[in-house]
């Protein structure tokens, strides 16, 4: 099982590993529900946290806020790594979930920015740091608990539910949020209600807590104390152990950054993309992404429980590879089927934008910058879902089939004034940006396309935590796991949003922020290729002797 099999390791009962699993997959997905219910929420939290009538800006803003909960995910995987290698694995992430409870249920109580003014954003900084450090523990932790109670043959089988308990957390903040959405009025939900889902994170953490409090330590753990073979180091010998930077750095960038790059793409900017320049009604949002999660969250396991056969590699690769042909089509077929009256008044009614310096600045307002006129006419029409062409000239003009659209001056004092506007006088040309319901046979083909691209994201994520607890040794593994996962799922992944929505505020495409992800998962796949061996899994005693 490790390194430690001079040490006799007692194998866990049945009874034992389903309780590990259960255990540790309730406490995962209680946790992730925590961390991603700030991002299912984002539309309304804009609003709640930023004074801003700039809606590009405001949910850019958010994002960032979002992305600095990643940014402390390596920091907290250094501090717990450490912890977990020297104290064991069971206390580590039972401290893990007690602060990230406790930070979100704190996001629940923070007075909005009209009462307390810029304190509330800052207020909100520091707690999602607070979830960035917990969420960077645990991870790790219940990893690689249940691939050190795991006999090897069923090792992926059996942390695929750790894998689909990511995505349940995903589905689980949905589930709440449409309850809440179903006892509570819409302009209440608006007003106090979202407070709700975060608030109910104090009963979650009590269940995790009492969950966990049952399990014992890692019976490799406890070899390991026996014998004396505890790390003095582990941060430090995670560099230092022979062969472990290549292995860190083949698990940053050709295993995290594949995974975490399309796991977002699918789940974050597919909800994102269908909220927002589509159109599509919230209520149909949340519902289509809810049952396209829950389907897809059997994808991990099955996958899991492939790699036990086919090994750790082939199911990444050929998720990888299928990513990079796939992903353009998949999300050019969710917008023809979430508002096919856009693109076809797009396609019949060409809109060009002339004028000079028709660059768009999405941070000016924040930076104090002065966006220009065109600029400003630019920002509207990415917000709005609207494609269109730039032509430079010396005089500002709108143009709708070769139509000038008049732009009234005070549009350009006025952002609010300036989307309703443009918006009403392009509806004249038949663009609709009402609330879009798609038919039942368009909802059905997104939740199919939703349902390939939690495909991709099973097959680059199913069998991770089996793949990553194999190759490294069980001395240092807490840390050194955790460590490449935490700087690509934080980095790579979390700042995802924020970087896409930067690329299509700048470019006006609302399709290029996937060439992130585009580009990301081809560096992994040369990484992968060269990094990972081929054939059944092996574990790190048996690989490295």
């Amino acid at each position: 099982m490790s390194e430690s099999a001079s040490v006799a390791v007692r194998e866990p009962s049945e009874k034992e590993i389903k309780l590990v699993i259960g255990a540790s997959s309730a406490g995962t997905i209680f946790e992730w529900y925590d961390f991603f219910i700030y991002g299912t929420l984002a539309y309304i939290l804009k609003d709640a946290f930023y004074d801003t009538d700039n809606e590009t800006l405001g949910l850019l803003l958010v994002w960032s806020t979002f992305a600095v909960g990643f940014a402390f995910r390596p920091i907290g995987a250094i501090l717990f790594g450490y912890l977990g290698d020297k104290l064991g694995r069971k206390y580590t992430f039972l401290v893990t979930v007690t602060l990230m409870g406790i930070a979100t249920a704190g996001v629940g109580m923070i007075p909005t920015i009209e009462t307390i003014g810029i304190a509330a954003p800052i207020i909100v900084i520091l707690l999602r740091v607070i979830q960035g450090l917990a969420l960077g523990g645990e991870y790790g932790g219940a990893a690689i608990y249940v691939a050190e109670h795991a006999p090897s043959e069923k090792r992926g089988f059996y942390t695929s539910f750790i894998q689909a308990s990511v995505a349940g957390g995903f589905v689980l903040s949905i589930a709440v949020v449409l309850t809440c959405r179903y006892l509570i009025p819409a302009d209440d939900f608006a007003a106090w209600g979202w407070r709700v889902p975060f608030l109910l994170s104090i009963i979650l953490l009590v269940i995790s807590l009492w969950m966990r409090l049952m399990l014992s330590e890692s019976p490799v753990f406890q070899a390991m104390k026996a014998e004396g073979k505890i790390a003095s180091n582990p941060f430090k010998e995670s560099f230092t152990y022979p062969g472990n930077k290549k292995r860190i750095f083949v698990a940053l960038f050709g295993v995290t950054g594949i995974l975490t790059t399309i796991w977002y793409t699918a789940f974050f900017s597919g909800m994102s993309f269908l909220r927002g320049p589509m159109h599509v009604d919230d209520l149909t949002v949340e519902l289509i992404l809810f049952f396209s999660g829950l389907i897809a969250m059997s994808f991990y396991i099955f996958i899991g429980k492939w790699s036990d056969t086919v090994g750790r590699k082939k199911p990444i690769m050929i998720g990888a590879v299928l990513t990079l042909f796939l992903l353009f089509p998949a999300f050019w077929g969710m917008g023809s089927l979430a508002n096919p009256g856009l693109e076809r008044a797009a396609q019949q009614t060409p809109i060009v934008v002339q004028g000079s310096q028709c660059t768009t600045d999405p941070f000016a307002e924040m930076f104090n910058r002065e966006q220009t006129e065109c600029g400003k006419v630019l920002e509207t029409l990415t917000a709005a879902g609207v494609p269109y062409k730039v032509e430079p000239a010396t005089d500002l003009r709108l143009l709708a089939g070769g139509e000038d659209v008049t732009l009234e001056q005070e549009w350009f004092e006025d952002g609010t004034a300036r989307n309703a506007g443009i918006r009403n006088a392009l509806g004249e040309y038949g663009f609709d940006f009402s609330k879009q319901q798609p038919a039942v046979a368009n909802i059905l083909g997104i939740v199919a396309i939703l349902l390939g691209l939690g495909m991709l994201s099973a097959l680059t994520y199913g069998s991770v935590a089996a793949l990553l607890s194999e190759m490294f040794p069980p001395t240092i593994r807490y840390s050194s796991m955790s460590i490449p996962y935490h700087i690509g799922a934080g980095y790579l992944g979390g700042f995802l949003p924020l970087i896409a929505g930067v690329i299509v505020a700048s470019t006006g495409n609302i399709y290029s922020g996937l060439w992130y992800t585009w580009v990301v998962v081809a560096f992994g796949i040369v990484v992968l290729w060269w990094g990972i061996p081929d054939g059944p899994p092996k574990d790190f005693a048996d690989e490295h002797g």
